[in-house]
C-alpha cells in the first residue's frame, strides 16, 4: 500500500466519522452462554483490485449488518486451539482477529481479511470473481489480561497490501465477565493526546510485577545547534538525554521497560526556527527519533520546552512505538537568557514514556554570536546550593553557641573568687 493511500484511508475515515456515517458494530463470541470475546468498533477497508484496464482501490466500511460466525469463531481450549472473532458481512466478506495470552497479557495474534471480488456491488469490473484473503500477524493490538483495550485514535493495520482502519475500538479477550472490564488498557495513539498524567491501565487481579530494568548510567553530553536559512544559529543545546519508554517486546511476548542513552556522536540534529516556535530533532540511527519544541509567549516574553515527541521502531517490537504531548511546560526561561540546569530531571510525557536529562543548557530564541547568553539557573539547582549555605550557617551558629557558653561559663567561674 502506497503512503498516500494509507493517509487517504485516514482522511476518509476521519470526515466518515465527523458526518456521522461510521457506524459501531458490537461483536461478540459465546459459548455455553458465556461470552469470552467482545468488541465494539468501527472499521473502514481500503481495498485494492485489478479491473481489465487499471487497479482500482475502494473504501468499504464495516456495516452494522456484520454476524459473528458462530462456527468459525471459538472461545479457545486445549480442543478447540486459538480463540477467535470471526465476522461476516455481505456475500462472501469476513474479518477475523485471533487471540494469544501469555498470562499477564493478551494480544491479536493475527488479523485475517476476506473479500469476494464477485460483488460487483463493492468492486465494479473486478477481472476475477476469486475470493482473496489477506492475513498479518503485525497487528500492535494488545492490553492487560481482565481489562479492556480502548482506542478512540485511528488505528491501520496492513494485511497483503489492503488496509484495516479501526476506530473507537472497545475489546477484550479471555474476558471473566459477560461485560468488557471497567479496567482499561489505553493505545499509545491516545495515550500520545492525553495531558492529565493518570494509569491507564488498572488490573483487577494482582500480578507479580517485573522488576525495573537498571538504567545504563549517566548518557553523554552532546552539543546540539539549528541555524536558520541564512546561516545564523537560532537554537543551542547542551545535554544528555535519557529515553524511559514501555513497549511490547515480541521476543519476549510482554510489556518490557526500556532506558536508552542517546549517544551524541551517533545522533544527528535538524529542525527549524520561527518568530515564537523552534523545533529540535534528534534522530539517531534510522530507529529512534526524538522530537523537542520550544513555544515563545511574547506577551511575557518566556519560553519554554512545550512539546516532546518520539518515535522508535527497534527490531524486538510488536509495533513502532510513538507518543508524545504538546501541552508540557518544561525549560521555562525569559527570552535573552538560557536555561541551565545541572541536576537530573524527569520530564513526564505519557504514562509510557518520559524523557530525563541531565546537565542541560538549552537557548531557542535570542541566540547572538553562537553563544549562550547569560543562564537562569532551575530551582533544583539553586536547593542544591542552598543546602551547604543553610548548613553552614547551622554549623557557624552552633560554634557561636558554644563559644558564648564558654565565656560565660569562665566568667561565673571567676566571681567564685575572693581576695584575702
Amino acid at each position: 500500500m502506497k503512503p498516500s493511500m494509507a493517509c487517504g484511508s485516514l482522511l476518509l475515515l476521519t470526515w466518515f466519522a465527523v458526518l456521522g456515517f461510521l457506524q459501531a458494530v458490537t461483536l461478540e463470541v459465546r459459548e455455553r452462554n458465556s461470552t469470552c470475546i467482545k468488541a465494539e468498533l468501527s472499521a473502514l477497508f481500503s481495498i485494492t483490485y485489478n479491473t481489465s484496464s487499471n487497479s482500482r482501490t475502494v473504501q468499504v466500511q464495516l456495516p452494522n449488518t456484520t454476524t459473528v460466525d458462530g462456527t468459525s469463531s471459538s472461545c479457545g481450549s486445549v480442543t478447540a486451539g486459538i480463540p477467535w472473532l470471526v465476522a461476516t458481512f455481505g456475500p462472501g466478506h469476513t474479518l477475523g482477529l485471533s487471540f494469544s495470552t501469555n498470562g499477564s497479557l493478551y494480544s491479536v495474534a493475527a488479523l485475517m481479511l476476506q473479500y469476494n471480488l464477485s460483488d460487483s456491488s463493492i468492486f465494479p469490473e473486478a477481472n476475477s470473481s476469486a475470493v482473496v484473503t489477506v492475513e498479518t500477524a503485525s497487528v500492535g493490538i494488545w492490553a492487560a489480561i481482565n481489562t479492556t483495550y480502548h482506542c478512540v485514535s485511528a488505528t491501520s493495520v496492513v494485511a497483503g497490501g489492503q488496509t484495516v482502519t479501526f476506530s473507537d475500538m472497545r475489546l477484550e479477550a479471555y474476558m471473566p465477565g459477560n461485560d468488557l472490564s471497567s479496567a482499561e488498557t489505553i493505545c499509545a495513539a491516545d495515550q500520545a493526546h492525553t495531558t492529565t498524567l493518570t494509569p491507564t491501565t488498572t488490573a483487577r487481579t494482582p500480578v507479580t510485577p517485573t522488576p525495573a530494568p537498571t538504567p545504563p548510567g549517566t548518557p553523554e553530553r552532546g552539543t546540539y545547534s539549528i541555524s536558520n536559512s541564512n546561516g545564523t544559529v537560532c537554537l543551542l543545546a547542551q545535554m544528555g538525554l535519557q529515553l524511559n519508554f514501555s513497549y511490547v517486546s515480541q521476543p519476549q511476548n510482554k510489556t518490557v521497560q526500556e532506558f536508552f542513552n542517546l549517544t551524541p556522536n551517533m545522533t544527528s540534529s535538524s529542525g527549524s526556527c520561527e518568530a515564537s516556535r523552534a523545533t529540535l530533532v534528534l534522530t539517531q540511527g534510522r530507529t529512534t527519533t526524538l522530537n523537542l519544541t520550544f513555544t515563545l509567549n511574547s506577551t511575557t516574553n518566556k519560553y519554554h520546552l512545550s512539546g516532546i515527541n518520539m518515535l522508535a521502531n527497534w527490531s524486538d517490537m510488536t509495533a513502532p512505538f510513538s507518543a508524545g504531548n504538546t501541552s508540557l511546560d518544561y525549560l521555562r526561561t525569559t527570552l535573552g537568557r538560557s536555561y541551565m540546569c545541572n541536576a537530573e530531571q524527569t520530564l513526564a510525557v505519557v504514562p509510557s514514556f518520559s524523557l530525563n536529562t541531565f546537565r542541560v543548557q538549552v537557548q531557542s530564541f535570542g541566540v547572538t554570536t553562537n553563544q549562550f547568553a547569560t543562564a537562569e539557573e532551575c530551582q533544583m539547582d539553586q536547593d542544591e546550593m542552598l543546602i551547604p549555605i543553610i548548613v553552614g550557617a547551622a554549623l557557624a551558629g552552633l560554634v557561636l553557641i558554644v563559644l558564648i557558653a564558654y565565656l560565660v561559663g569562665r566568667k561565673r567561674s571567676h566571681a567564685g573568687y575572693q581576695t584575702i
